[in-house]
Parts: structure tokens; C-alpha cells; sequence
């Protein structure tokens, strides 16, 4: 992974999983959460079952910076509230 590209985790609907390809970090919330969002209604997103309905209006995205411990960036697309679906 380049070191301007970051892996994408999504919490839905108690499920959790990753974006099979890297993004570009430095992209827009309401980029992300399309990209999200069309994975997520055609089912490419390992560990969250397809949702045709599925929307994130109503979530955001966490930034983390890579470190030594995890070698890479991530962005991480959560509801608003950390007890949220």
C-alpha cells in the first residue's frame, strides 16, 4: 500500500469489515462514505451482508495516521454515536 492510500473499515449494523482495495487517505468524508455505501448496497464488503437500503447519512469517518505498530493509514466509517447501528 502507498503511503498516501489508507484501508477503509466499516461498522453496519453490528457487522464489521474492510474495503477490499485501498482509497486515498487525504479523500473527502462524503467521498468515502459513497464509495462505502455502494459496497455496501452490492455486497463487496467481506463481513457485512449485502443491504440494498443500506445508507450512511448519519455516520463518519475516523482518520488514523500509520504508526510502527500498524504500518498503514486507516479510516474508519462508524455511526455517529459509538452505540449507534
Amino acid at each position: 500500500m502507498e503511503t498516501y492510500q489508507a484501508r477503509v473499515n466499516v461498522t453496519y449494523m453490528n457487522q464489521n469489515g474492510d474495503l477490499p482495495d485501498p482509497v486515498t487517505y487525504d479523500a473527502t468524508q462524503g467521498d468515502i462514505l459513497q464509495w462505502v455505501t455502494e459496497a455496501v448496497r452490492a455486497g463487496g464488503i467481506p463481513g457485512i451482508a449485502a443491504d440494498p437500503n443500506a445508507s450512511f447519512q448519519d455516520f463518519v469517518v475516523d482518520r488514523f495516521n500509520a504508526t510502527d505498530a500498524t504500518p498503514y493509514n486507516r479510516l474508519m466509517v462508524r455511526p455517529k454515536t459509538p452505540f449507534g447501528v
